[in-house]
């Protein structure tokens, strides 16, 4: 699956519309690590633990939405953005979307 934030894909002709394509999902992280995490703020300096939370909520959001771009039989994903948004404290959801598409 070819995943482009442009609207082509460089060197291919965009030969059917499939339509619009999400995924996404909400990630928290244990109760031990945020204590962990809220410690990290009295020194400042990178949260790891949520560094590692987001990258991973990332990858399954874009996966899904590769998922559903195959179901709908499309080789490609054009335009694809990424979103977050906080759903309660300490957790967080991440969208993957962007439009399917047949290329050659």
């Amino acid at each position: 699956m070819i995943i482009v934030t442009t609207e082509n894909v460089p060197g291919k002709e965009i030969k059917e519309l499939k339509g619009f394509v999400r995924g996404s999902t909400v990630q928290t992280k244990h109760i031990g690590k945020d204590i962990l995490a809220g410690l990290k703020t009295i020194v400042g300096g990178e949260i790891g633990e949520y560094t590692e939370m987001m990258d991973e909520a990332r990858q399954k959001a874009i996966g899904r939405m590769a998922d559903d771009a195959k179901a709908k039989g499309a080789n490609a994903i054009v335009s694809m953005r990424l979103q977050t948004s906080a759903v309660m404290q300490n957790a967080a959801e991440i969208i993957a979307y962007g439009t399917a598409v047949v290329v050659e």
